[in-house]
């Protein structure tokens, strides 16, 4: 009776194990591990499967020297946000623009951001590289230069996605300056990555995507254009132009979004950032929140004595970065 009891056990034993495993298997699968490379079919960011892919994520902060976000561009960081907090994604801000920025310290920004799109990489999550610039137009050439040197040297890579210009002013007119700007960065990179998403700026600090919709780049696959809020300051109207443009078959990305006011400042806004995630999943979309810095403002992730490496504990984190984590560890991908 007990030997034939042990022999019925075995192989129940046997099936336990193996499901254990499948489930820690599926369990430390890595986000570019589960969806490969992407693409935008009918106006959504899809995975290798052709299934719809929300991907959540933080952004660094303006990489200039000398500016307070640059300590926090290391592989440690990015190792503990996609191991601490889940991510899935991160945004490295390349400065391009005002003091310390890449068009005069072009080494020292490009070796910041090197260590962060490697250690994305090295992590297996996916990295917007951008062009932290609110006049792109105005230094073409090295946003050419930039983004084939980076094409060159990752675009084989699925991991990578280009950002080719941040935030366009409001009187930055997207027909005459921001379109043939994107069209002409797009072909230099197009001419040596032929698939990687492409994230394009829109008018008004990248809002006005009603207005791209109307007139959206043609003939050149896998392009999203770029959802920017803050939810302390932009609310339903701006929710209404982003659905203008869904319906009309833009694809989106929420490449920068923030819980407070647009100037980085103030409290959580946590009424109008739950409106702005339940619109978010609804139209899955994918999103990366500001900011991995220790600014003395509302959109720092970090208190002023937290570690630049990490892990963070709650006590390190700031309102906005305990909620922030709680966010996008939930999110899932």
């Amino acid at each position: 009776m007990t030997h034939s009891s042990s022999k019925g056990l075995l192989p129940k034993l046997v099936l336990l194990m193996l499901t254990l495993l499948s489930f820690f298997s599926l369990a430390n699968i890595t986000p570019v591990e589960k969806h490969g490379s992407l693409a935008i079919e009918n106006g959504q960011l899809v995975n290798q499967n052709h299934q719809a892919v929300s991907l959540a994520g933080p952004s660094l902060f303006w990489s200039n020297n000398g500016w307070s976000g640059e300590e926090f561009y290391s592989k440690e960081v990015v190792t503990n946000i996609s191991k601490q907090w889940q991510a899935s994604i991160i945004r490295v801000a390349m400065g391009a623009d005002f003091k310390g920025s890449y068009l005069t310290f072009p080494e020292d920004n490009l070796l910041k951001v090197t260590q962060v799109i490697e250690a994305a990489i090295d992590n297996n999550i996916y990295v917007i590289i951008d062009w932290h610039s609110h006049h792109a137009e105005r230094d073409v050439e090295q946003a050419v230069h930039f983004f084939q040197l980076m094409a060159k040297k990752y675009g084989h890579l699925p991991h990578i996605i280009y950002e080719i210009y941040n935030e366009p002013l409001k009187n930055t007119d997207w027909h005459s300056v921001i379109k043939p700007y994107a069209i002409e960065v797009i072909k230099a990179i197009r001419a040596i990555d032929k698939d990687n998403i492409i994230l394009v700026g829109t008018q008004s600090w990248s809002q006005d995507v009603d207005i791209s919709a109307k007139n959206p780049i043609k003939n050149v696959k896998n392009i999203a254009y770029s959802l920017h809020f803050y939810a302390g300051t932009h609310r339903e109207e701006l929710r209404q132009k982003a659905q203008q443009a869904l319906d009309a078959g833009l694809a989106l990305f929420v490449s920068e979004w923030g819980t407070v006011t647009a100037n980085g400042d103030g409290a959580v806004d946590y009424l109008e950032t739950e409106k702005w995630l339940a619109f978010i999943r609804k139209n899955k979309l994918s999103h990366c929140s500001w900011a991995l810095s220790r600014k003395n403002e509302g959109a720092a992730i970090f208190t002023a004595e937290a570690s630049i490496t990490g892990p963070w504990p709650d006590e390190q984190l700031t309102t906005n970065g305990r909620y922030l984590k709680n966010i996008i560890s939930n999110w899932g991908y």
